[in-house]
């Protein structure tokens, strides 16, 4: 006679996929704890437990909940001095980062991040829905032949200045909007993208852009993942404008999760 069969890590990712709301977590297989906590209902593998854990927060966030994620080494940085970050993390984290776009409605790069790394930003390492790709570019810098531009896998948003006359690829949707020297404001960008249904956000590179939407306090969680390796210099991940004293620095809740060899550090902003 054979027991109850447990719930695996597959199974488990798919049902979080639908849920939205309390009740679509009850029609999943998820139950309240005394402790108010939602957990499966059956037997579960310990990897099925920790998407749970890890991700339903996100999936019960609401329509509009800003996120954003970096993978860095110890010393800092998302690249080599020459631009390479192939890869910085694991492939534990690059599964964690197809996953957050799988759960958001848009994910936005920065121009030199479409220009150096030619991400595809699109969902391959798990299941779930391409989001819709938005590249900030309010200079129109980004060459033509980048692969959000010409891969026809999601629909791209190209933001350009309101002054840009670039040439737009076919398939790809231009917005133009006012933008003073360092680009577009994070909120007016937010703004825009909610006015298309686009409400879950994934801000997902390079460091100057998630600096960026972090100072201008429109994060609502900021994803951190440590890879135990030293590069000396490079590329820089966070950095903003900091305090003069420690007891003024930020400080926000933050749960530490094992990614592999890496380290995940979840940040919850507290905007809500």
């Amino acid at each position: 006679m054979t027991g109850p069969v447990e719930l695996d890590a597959a199974e488990a990712w798919t049902r979080l996929l639908g849920v939205r709301t309390e009740q679509d977590a009850l029609a999943a297989g998820l139950v309240e704890c005394p402790d108010g906590e939602l957990r499966w209902a059956q037997a579960a593998s310990p990897e099925a437990e920790q998407l749970a854990e890890l991700y339903l927060p996100l999936c019960l966030a609401g329509t509009r909940y800003v996120i954003a994620q970096l993978g860095q080494s110890l010393d800092g940085y998302i690249a080599t001095r020459t631009g390479d970050a192939v890869f910085v993390t694991g492939e534990e984290d690059r599964c964690h980062l197809h996953r957050l776009r799988a759960l958001c409605d848009a994910v936005i790069v920065g121009a030199d991040t479409a220009i150096t790394d030619d991400p595809r930003l699109t969902v391959r390492a798990c299941t779930g829905a391409n989001p819709v790709r938005v590249v900030l570019d309010h200079r129109g810098r980004v060459p033509r032949d980048r692969q959000v531009f010409t891969d026809g896998a999601a629909p791209t948003l190209w933001m350009l200045g309101c002054a840009d006359s670039a040439d737009v690829p076919d398939g790809v949707d231009a917005v133009r909007m006012p933008c003073d020297d360092a680009g577009h404001a994070p909120e007016r960008i937010l703004d825009a993208l909610a006015q298309r249904g686009l409400g879950r956000v994934l801000v997902e590179g390079g460091g100057v852009t998630v600096s960026r939407f972090l100072q201008a306090g429109v994060l609502d969680r900021l994803y951190v993942t440590v890879a135990p390796v030293l590069l000396g210099d490079g590329v820089p991940g966070l950095h903003f404008p900091g305090t003069e004293r420690m007891r003024d620095a930020l400080r926000p809740p933050v749960r530490r999760v094992p990614l592999g060899v890496d380290t995940l550090f979840e940040l919850d902003l507290g905007r809500d």
